[in-house]
């Protein structure tokens, strides 16, 4: 969809990400026409997200010439190369359990201020080097799917496809959270197994198993996780958005009690890099609200 581009505000003095649209898709013959205008309502949509979990976006810039998202820069890797370089290509349950708890806290936030993203996969989930995990990319893939649906199933086609709903993928509209709690399911699967749920030989037939096919048991890849685990992801990956659970609030719940125990004590020490658990052995000090005289 474009390239991100790592930059500096001079204003501010501070660094920062630019992810600007690709020159053919504004060449598109509807981009003018309603594109940018859409581009600009979502990407005012996703600065008022304030989450620890979402990248934050400081501006935006749509002209004639240049259409771009200047975001926050992000210091760490995509979930995609933690799981490459974890023991055997798969996390732990702990691990695994607290990047999914992490994106369903994210993405409570964003769905209650009505923003479904769309497109989750380990390339648009960043782990800091703190372990905290953010999600990236939200007021921009709905804007792009809508202008040329083809968009969808052109580039990293397999990639998009691993991790999409079947409401997605059938065209359904409009789409709400439930779609991304899907994908929630999918990640967490290839968290645990190495692998993403559903595989076919090209996208024709990727697609149809995720409109047909059984979601597949971890065991049978040789996952060992608790059953309240594996009946969540059952559930996570349901066909019909109404038989998931009912938003990702309850996700995080189902998920808490196999998050790794909190142990301050952790803070006074050196951890591994891209370490996921972190927010959860270390969480963020309390913050007091009260009244100042």
């Amino acid at each position: 969809m474009g390239h991100v581009w790592q930059g500096r505000d001079v204003y501010l003095e501070r660094p920062v990400a630019v992810k600007t649209i690709a020159a053919d898709l504004l060449a598109l013959p509807d981009w003018r026409h309603t594109a940018l205008a859409r581009f600009e309502r979502e990407a005012k949509a996703a600065a008022r997200l304030d989450h620890a979990n979402i990248t934050t976006v400081y501006d935006a810039a749509v002209t004639e010439d240049v259409c771009c998202l200047v975001m926050q820069l992000v210091d760490g890797t995509t979930l995609d190369n933690v799981i490459d370089g974890a023991d055997g290509g798969r996390l732990s349950v702990p691990m695994a359990v607290s990047v999914a708890a992490q994106l369903c806290s994210g993405l409570s936030a964003a769905h209650e201020a009505g923003l479904a993203h769309r497109d989750l996969k380990p390339q648009n989930v960043m782990v800091r080097t703190s372990g905290l995990v953010k999600i990236l990319d939200f007021g921009l893939v709905k804007v792009l799917s809508d202008t040329d649906p083809r968009l969808t199933m052109t580039g990293e086609t397999l990639g998009n496809v691993s991790y999409a709903s079947p409401e997605l993928l059938a065209g359904d509209e409009p789409l709400d959270g439930s779609s991304d709690l899907y994908a929630v399911g999918c990640l967490l699967h290839h968290m645990l197994t190495g692998r993403p749920p559903f595989h076919g030989e090209g996208p024709a037939e990727l697609l149809s198993r995720h409109l047909t096919a059984s979601p597949p048991r971890l065991a049978a890849h040789g996952a060992d996780a608790p059953g309240a685990v594996q009946d969540l992801l059952h559930a996570l990956l349901a066909k019909r958005p109404e038989d998931r659970p009912e938003n990702a609030v309850d996700v995080y719940a189902a998920l808490a009690p196999y998050l790794p125990a909190p142990e301050p004590a952790l803070a006074i020490r050196r951890m591994p890099p891209e370490d996921p658990r972190r927010p959860f052995l270390v969480p963020p000090a309390i913050i007091s609200v009260g009244s100042s005289r």
